[in-house]
């Protein structure tokens, strides 16, 4: 009895702890550039005498606003960032002048560098004495800077929305695809069940890797193109799943009464047998979820999956993954460990859901 009780509070805590992560990620995704420190598209501000550093790493930097009269809507920069970011240099020291500051650029390759910019350079009414309060301070980047001089941390969280991203919409593909074709197999059977599972035979042997690449391929590489190979490869299991519960379920009464009662197949396959399926399809597409962020993660590593400068966690582990054996293995390792975790939070839900759905469950 203990070790039931001990079974149920593992299986409970790991689902909790699952739907958790989720959330967090689903948060961050929206909240996104609102959360970064660096609220450029895509976290894209290079400095590149900053490339490579460590977790903690912490400088001065001078901000100049941007030159360009262009107004932005709030909305604009909550969805897609700021366009329009204040140019930052990385700075060792300086010295505040009567008409302006001198900065020495922090840089370990070309040390002593020096460079003057006026007041005007700040603003109309700036004064010397108000560019320190203003447009200096100091900069911590929480997981450190990349080969370019990017944030990391700002990079990792915009990440979690391109892979929520895929695995929401290719699941949404395959769900209406997978739903359609084997509904319409297993309810009608015949010659359009065994086309139906000839189509779904061909694709199965298909290699799911060689056939994403191969119609990302023929899409073209960009944002939305990962996201319809993706789902156009995830539908098979989809209706293998479908068609077997038709199957299993149109063969009883109350479905029956319903062709009795004179109600259109489509009203029958959709009202009546179909909400039935729920459970299986739950578990599938938890599974689906997990498999479309490997996928994307996989094409973005192999570079026909997003493109930069979008942050990808796959593209992150591209251009990082050299580090693994030059002693900064942080940087590829802290993508990696961030899908793991998304990943083992859709597989544990799914592990769950299967367990609650199960028929021979005891």
């Amino acid at each position: 009895m203990q070790n039931t009780t001990n079974r149920a509070f593992l299986y409970d805590l790991g689902g909790y702890l699952a739907i958790g992560v989720i959330i967090i990620c689903a948060i961050i995704s929206v909240f996104a550039y609102v959360i970064v420190p660096d609220n450029s598209v895509n976290a894209n501000q290079m400095h590149l005498s900053i490339h490579s550093q460590s977790p903690g790493f912490e400088v001065k930097m001078m901000s100049i606003p941007s030159s360009k009269d262009k107004e932005i809507s709030s909305f604009y920069s909550f969805l897609l960032g700021n366009p329009d970011p204040a140019i930052q240099y990385p700075i060792s020291s300086y010295e505040i002048g009567d008409h302006g500051i001198l900065i020495e650029h922090y840089n370990f390759d070309y040390p002593g560098q020096r460079e003057w910019f006026s007041t005007s350079s700040f603003g109309a009414y700036t004064s010397a004495s108000e560019i320190v309060n203003k447009h200096i301070s100091n900069h911590k980047f929480l997981l450190g800077t990349d080969l370019f001089g990017r944030d990391v941390l700002s990079r990792l969280l915009l990440g979690t929305r391109i892979s929520l991203s895929i695995g929401l919409i290719s699941v949404f593909i395959s769900l209406i695809i997978g739903i359609i074709i084997g509904g319409l197999g297993g309810f009608f059977g015949g010659n359009i069940d065994k086309a139906v599972m000839w189509v779904i035979n061909v694709t199965w042997s298909i290699p799911t890797l060689l056939l994403v690449i191969a119609i990302s391929v023929a899409l073209g590489k960009g944002f939305w193109q990962v996201f319809i190979a993706v789902g156009l490869t995830m539908w098979v299991e989809v209706a293998r799943i479908v068609r077997g519960q038709v199957m299993s379920i149109k063969n009883r009464q109350y479905v029956i009464a319903t062709q009795v009662l004179g109600f259109s197949s489509f009203r029958t396959l959709f009202g009546h047998i179909l909400p039935n399926a729920f459970g299986p399809l739950a578990v599938i597409t938890a599974s689906n979820f997990a498999a479309a962020i490997l996928i994307e993660s996989g094409l973005s590593f192999l570079g026909i999956g997003v493109q930069p400068p979008i942050p990808s966690w796959g593209t992150m582990i591209k251009d990082h993954y050299q580090f693994l054996v030059m002693g900064k293995p942080y940087l590829a390792l802290i993508p990696g460990l961030a899908i793991m975790i998304l990943v083992s939070s859709f597989m544990i839900i799914g592990n769950n859901l299967r367990d609650r759905y199960d028929p021979q469950k005891s």
